[in-house]
Formats: C-alpha cells, structure tokens, sequence
C-alpha cells in the first residue's frame, strides 16, 4: 500500500510540474503572438502606405 501511494504521490508531482512547464509555454507563446502581431500590423501599414505612393507616382505618369 505505501508503495502504491508513494507512486501515485510522484505521478502527481509529475503531473503538478507538466502543468506548470505547459503554463509558462503558454505564457510564452501568449507574450509571442502579442508581438507577432503588433509586427504584422506594422508590416500591413508599410504595405499599405508603398500602395499609396506607388498610386500616387503612377497617376502622374505620362500615358504612352
């Protein structure tokens, strides 16, 4: 019987420390897809401001 609950203590320290490994992953990943996209909104409005120029130049471009 000590045995078995001796095992069934470590099982849940195992399990204990899963979930806290799998929490500060979670945590990690959280805070990464924050900054990816604040970059993706950056990339978008530098995207969208060379469209406007690019218009822009090629409204005053000579028809041929």
């Amino acid at each position: 019987m000590d045995r078995e609950l001796f095992a069934l203590e470590e099982r849940i320290e195992q399990f204990i420390t899963l979930c806290q490994n799998l929490r500060a992953e979670n945590q990690e990943l959280r805070t990464r897809v924050a900054s990816l996209e604040v970059e993706r909104n950056r990339l978008n409005e530098k995207i969208e401001t060379a469209c406007t120029r690019l218009e822009s130049l090629m409204e005053r471009m000579p028809e041929q």
